[in-house]
């Protein structure tokens, strides 16, 4: 006799044996959306409200993850200066304190402790909040045969990137030019330095060698500490040296431990400094004003700055708002059948101890 099978609910009854198969609803089947937070069952089935945010919760974080992974990638004076972040404030003070000496003590004599070291203190300022942003049409992103939001989220955090690079290295040039702030006894402390290469030798591989160990020899002189010393050059003075090496002193750490010629890589140190290369240097870069928003001073003449060497303690960073993301939704988005998408970074950046700082210029 053939079976007979009937629904009851969610439940299949065969007929001739009386067994019954139970299917489950379909929150049972845990079929959820590919956006979905801890896999919540039962999600999408509300369009709008909170059901729809948690949704789709983690395509937002994906879009930030890839802005902050292009902001990370990008910023090369990230991590090489002195770092702080800001809590209940626009600004935040940084104490210098000078040299002590030290005395032979006379037998019977009380210790006073009068010889306190000189103290001097820095303030910096954040700067007003910086963004990138890009509105996102619907159709456009419908009829794009490549990923809009990807390429938006890149783009913004190369921008801030730039941003940040650009501030801490006007800072640090500006440094090497300053006189340190503590001038009292036994003082006083050591200022920046300026070493000039000479007219048009901005890009002449032996004279940035040959700045390259003066520097290590000033730094050593200033007590500044041989850890995380740094420098940042010109892509094209960078392969300068490379292409020139055959001609100084360079020529016999390639395929040591420099690293390989051909790959463009292969440059890591000079001097126990560590090379950097950025377009955001301000090489020649004239005169730049103060601009509107900039809290801390950026402007000077940097018509013959072509290079920077430095320590950490040259300059610092101040960080209120970190890089993040942020985008419109719901009825915004409903409005303008789109998205604005915005990248934002608070931070601001001032030198701290210019005995750290060395400019080079080619005057």
């Amino acid at each position: 006799m053939a079976s007979v099978y009937s629904q009851n609910g969610n439940a299949v009854v065969e007929s001739n044996t009386g067994q019954s198969y139970n299917y489950g609803t379909k929150q049972d089947m845990g079929i959820t959306a590919q956006g979905n937070i801890n896999k919540v069952p039962g999600l999408g089935l509300t369009q709008g409200g909170a059901d729809y945010d948690a949704k789709y919760a983690t395509y937002l974080k994906l879009f930030s993850g890839e802005m902050i992974k292009a902001y990370e990638s990008t910023c090369i004076a990230k991590g090489t200066v002195q770092n702080r972040t800001l809590r209940n404030g626009r600004s935040l003070q940084f104490i210098y304190t000078g040299r002590m000496t030290a005395d032979y003590h006379q037998p019977g004599t009380a210790i006073l402790g009068s010889q306190d070291p000189p103290v001097a203190e820095k303030t910096i300022l954040m700067d007003d909040l910086l963004v990138s942003s890009a509105f996102l049409y619907d159709l456009d992103e419908m009829l794009s045969h490549y990923s809009l939001r990807s390429e938006i989220s890149n783009k913004i955090g190369y921008a801030l990137a730039e941003a940040y690079d650009k501030k801490v290295f006007r800072t640090i040039a500006l440094a090497a030019r300053q006189a340190h702030p503590i001038t009292a006894a036994p003082g006083p402390e050591p200022g920046g330095s300026v070493i000039n290469l000479g007219s048009g030798n901005e890009f002449n591989a032996q004279a940035l060698v040959d700045g390259f160990f003066e520097a290590a020899s000033i730094l050593d002189e200033k007590n500044v500490p041989q850890a995380g010393r740094q420098a940042v050059l010109s892509p094209r003075q960078y392969y300068a040296l490379i292409s020139q090496v055959d001609t100084n002193i360079l020529n016999r750490r390639f395929g040591n431990d420099q690293g390989s010629m051909n790959s463009g890589d292969g440059l890591y140190e000079i001097a126990g400094i560590n090379i950097l290369r950025s377009n955001n240097l301000p090489f020649m870069a004239g005169t730049v004003a103060r601009v509107n928003g900039e809290n801390n001073d950026y402007s000077g003449d940097f018509s013959s700055s072509c290079g920077l060497i430095y320590g950490r303690d040259a300059a610092a960073v101040v960080q209120g708002i970190g890089p993040s993301i942020q985008t419109t939704g719901g009825d915004v988005q409903a409005m303008y059948q789109g998205s604005m998408i915005i990248g934002r970074l608070a931070m601001g950046a001032d030198w701290l101890n210019p005995a750290a700082a060395i400019e080079l210029q080619a005057a």
